[in-house]
Parts: structure tokens; sequence; C-alpha cells
């Protein structure tokens, strides 16, 4: 299953994209925060145009697990993108995942001036591939 992953921040948006397999996130581009309308119209567009069956937004909890202020606001973006979404929208804890894009970034080798850049499509993919990974151990064990 084809899936389109969300890395909603304040400023910008990541977006990720797996293969028609869904079993490989990547990184596919990052957006403007432009207004929770908006922003949720042109996600759907781009998961209709890349053949997309489904769209997991990561919302950021807390360091418990609990739902504060940030997540919140994603969660009301969340309720938008399913009123004009003709696709099932998922949820995802995004925990860690800019840390990881970070990590991920160290480890190639990156010059620090380049990890200063916007990540965001790169944790996108950190969360949508958690949720493939999550997806795929739940078929193996049924």
């Amino acid at each position: 299953m084809k899936l389109l992953g969300i890395d909603h921040g304040n400023a910008r948006i990541g977006i990720a994209i797996s293969d028609p397999l869904g079993m490989a996130a990547r990184p596919l581009k990052i957006i403007r925060h432009v207004s929770r309308s908006l922003d949720a119209q042109e996600i759907f567009i781009a998961a209709v145009e890349n053949d997309c069956e489904g769209i997991v937004v990561g919302i950021p909890l807390d360091s418990e697990g609990n739902i504060g202020p940030r997540a919140r606001s994603v969660l009301r973006f969340v309720d938008e993108l399913k009123s004009i979404s003709t696709l099932p929208v998922y949820t995802w804890d995004e925990s860690n995942s800019t840390k990881k894009a970070l990590r991920a970034s160290i480890a190639r080798g990156e010059k620090k001036k380049n990890r200063k850049e916007a990540m965001d499509h790169h944790a996108a993919a950190f969360i949508l591939q958690d949720y493939l990974d999550f997806l795929r151990q739940s078929e193996e064990s049924e």
C-alpha cells in the first residue's frame, strides 16, 4: 500500500512517500505552512497525484505520551484533512523523528551547515517508515 507521511510543523510541513509495496519510505518535499485548510488541500492533492492509498500524520506526543498543545494543533489539522480527503488518514506517534533525521544526517557525514537546513521531509520519512514497519510486524504476527 502506497502511503504519504506528514511531519507537521509550525512553519513547514515535511512530506514523505512510500514505495508501492509499502516497504520503504523516502523524503518527498517540504511545503510552507499557510493555513490549516490550504495545507490540507495541498497534502491531499499530493497524495492523489502520487497514487497514494492513505495519509499518515505524525502526532507530537509529549515525553510521557500525552497530548499537549502542539499535538492538539496537529490533531485540528488532521480533522481538517479528514474533512476533505477521500483517502483514509491515520495518526502515528512521531516521537523523536526530528532527532532521528538529525542523527541520520550526521551518519551520512553531512556538514554541520547542511544539517541546519530544514529536515522536515526526512522526519516525515522516519514517521512513515515507523508506521510501515508496524504494519509489517502486525501482518507477520497474525
